[in-house]
């Protein structure tokens, strides 16, 4: 095998190794998976609605096993509430950073990740039956790589800690999955052409200098 062929092979096993941990092909959630995810965060959250606990389930039950993308719009408090954790000093978004201190090692590690991020430039310019919705701060959409991986995280004993820190900051937010969804931006397909176009770059370039010789 020449030079070029052992690139071409070493390129490959990259880009399968990044598609195979980016990729979720664990499949939709089983009963006793759901069962398991229901029972911990339940009894985190013993003070749940009926509706809350409804949505939850609903959510594991239409889990189709891929990625998905949850789009949060967020308030933030002029000044946090004061928790255990939160000084006088500390503005809400200080208090949020702490809570993506836990978030954010648990959401790359999955390969989980935000995909859009930015601050409100106005209040809300169009609602429709929402009052009391004109006000926002920020907006994010996070990717997920399976519902499973979410609900890893949010069943860590040690979100509980960090996801007061959410609370204390958020005056109000908005939060609801997508899927099936597609951008353009996907790093699957960016990675697959960047490979493609270093691999294409370097073996033309061998053939170049091989025909000078």
């Amino acid at each position: 095998m020449n030079k070029l062929n052992w690139m071409w092979l070493v390129l490959a096993i990259l880009y399968t190794g990044f598609f195979s941990w980016y990729t979720s092909f664990g499949g939709p959630l089983s009963q006793e998976e759901m069962d398991h995810y229901y029972k911990m965060l339940e009894a985190r959250n013993s003070d749940g609605s009926p509706e809350q606990r409804a949505r939850l389930r609903k959510f594991m039950e239409e889990d189709t096993g891929d990625d998905f993308v949850m789009i949060n719009i967020i308030d933030l408090y002029e000044v946090p509430m004061q928790i255990a954790g939160v000084s006088s000093s500390d503005t809400s978004e200080d208090v949020l950073d702490r809570y993506m201190e836990f978030m954010y090692p648990a959401l790359f590690t999955r390969a989980c990740h935000p995909i859009l991020f930015g601050e409100a430039a106005n209040q809300a310019m169009d609602l429709m039956n929402a009052p009391g919705m004109e006000q926002w701060t920020t907006a994010a959409a996070m990717r997920y790589r399976s519902r499973r991986d979410m609900l890893e995280i949010a069943s860590n004993p040690a979100f509980a800690g960090a996801h007061d820190f959410k609370i204390a900051a958020m005056a109000k937010t908005i939060a609801f999955p997508i899927d099936p969804w597609f951008h353009l931006g996907d790093p699957r397909l960016l990675l697959a052409l960047l490979l493609g176009l270093a691999g294409s770059l370097t073996s033309w370039l061998a053939s170049t200098a091989t025909n000078r010789h």
